[in-house]
């Protein structure tokens, strides 16, 4: 994939905003619904990160706006050692930008959809980092809403990062949270209401660590839900239907899964005292385990990103308008714009304007949180948030 920046590109003043024109790109490794991700290196320091990009256009079209701002509006207040930290984010006409920890050894979809078969050992490693992470998010009264092995990427030497705050939201005592939001395979069983909408809580994430933990162990998750599954289908499968353990499972790791998969949330496992308390994870250093001391017995390969290549390729290829060929692009934006009619173009303008006019730009070398210690990301806080009642598809 072509640079989008030349070697002999100026220094950058360490004042100005971080752009665009601060990183080379060197190569798409994913996708979403309205963004891709690109493997970049900022040009001054030579640090790598990954570079999400959303264009302004189909966001605005989809009505995704309010989403992509409330992601950036949650990430700039998180840094945590098992989450993918937000670093900078910034706009140009086309696109919006967000440059984050970039973790080379994939996602576990990836690794499951490889056939790796994950040892009891690793996904109770993962449980551990996974808590710590999940913790740190209820003490800043966060709902992730969709935990799941596509959302748990690993670094090079196998440590689990939580990514994608889409469809995440703030909870207070005052303001319930009652939007159905997720992917229905890892959905909480209060969330499916046959009557009316029920209010849930950080509860929820714990469930979808049950099943996401369950999957990694057996490849297949607890109970037989689909995304096109009907909530009134699901809301029986939880009534009826019974959680299976295979034999070669250990109790101990049966019962903690058991503990995360409880119908009921007022009994499921949801903090993390309830985790440190279990006989299977008394022997856990919890200040190792948190400052990555404990090595991950999954290793991912090295030298290479694992992801699927075809990204690259649809990049290069069928992408109409491909990131590195945006400087020439951008410089003739004003002959395209007389291709849309009149109508159109100045609704388009009018949400574009305030797309432009309200985005939020953030670097975090310069407003770095300043932390008391490590272990202050394992303590609880409170503060007041709303939920927004948004729609989110499933």
């Amino acid at each position: 994939m072509g640079a989008s920046t030349s070697s002999k590109s100026p220094p950058f003043d360490g004042n100005e905003d971080v752009t665009f024109d601060h990183f080379e790109i060197l190569r798409a490794i994913g996708k979403g619904s309205f963004g891709k991700v690109c493997v970049v290196q900022k040009t001054d320091t030579k640090k790598m990160y990954a570079m999400k990009y959303m264009n302004k256009l189909k966001c605005v079209e989809r009505n995704e706006v309010r989403n992509v701002f409330k992601e950036l509006q949650i990430m700039q207040g998180l840094e945590h050692p098992f989450l993918v930290n937000l670093w900078y984010s910034f706009q140009d006409e086309e696109d919006m930008f967000m440059v984050v920890d970039l973790l080379l050894g994939g996602d576990l979809r990836y690794h499951l959809q490889q056939n790796v078969q994950f040892q009891e050992a690793t996904v109770k490693l993962f449980i551990c980092e996974l808590v710590l992470a999940l913790d740190y998010l209820q003490s800043r009264h966060i709902i992730h809403r969709d935990i799941k092995p596509d959302n748990i990427l690993l670094d090079e030497h196998g440590h689990v990062h939580i990514t994608d705050f889409n469809i995440a939201t703030m909870l207070t005592k005052d303001s319930p949270v009652t939007t159905i939001a997720g992917t229905k395979p890892y959905m909480a069983p209060e969330m499916f209401s046959s009557t009316k909408p029920t209010s849930y809580s950080f509860a929820v994430d714990w469930w979808s660590l049950g099943v996401t933990a369950y999957e990694l162990l057996r490849t297949r998750r607890p109970y037989h839900i689909r995304s096109n599954t009907s909530t009134s289908e699901i809301a029986r499968v939880f009534r009826t239907a019974a959680v299976t353990f295979p034999a070669a499972w250990s109790p101990d790791m049966v019962g903690l899964i058991r503990k995360l998969l409880e119908l009921n949330p007022e009994k499921r496992f949801s903090q993390l005292k309830d985790i440190q308390s279990f006989p299977y994870l008394s022997d856990v250093n919890w200040d190792a385990v948190l400052q990555k001391r404990i090595l991950p017995e999954f290793i991912p390969v090295k030298g290479r990103l694992n992801c699927d290549p075809t990204f690259e390729l649809e990049e290069m290829i069928l992408e109409s308008k491909p990131l590195h060929k945006k400087k020439k692009r951008l410089a003739k934006k004003e002959k395209d714009a007389s291709k849309i009619n009149s109508s159109q173009a100045s609704h388009l303008q009018k949400h574009l304007e305030m797309l432009q006019r309200d985005f939020i730009v953030f670097n975090r070398e310069k407003v770095r949180p300043h932390h008391d210690s490590i272990q202050e990301t394992m303590t609880k806080s409170g503060g007041p948030h709303r939920e927004d009642n948004q729609n989110i598809n499933l």
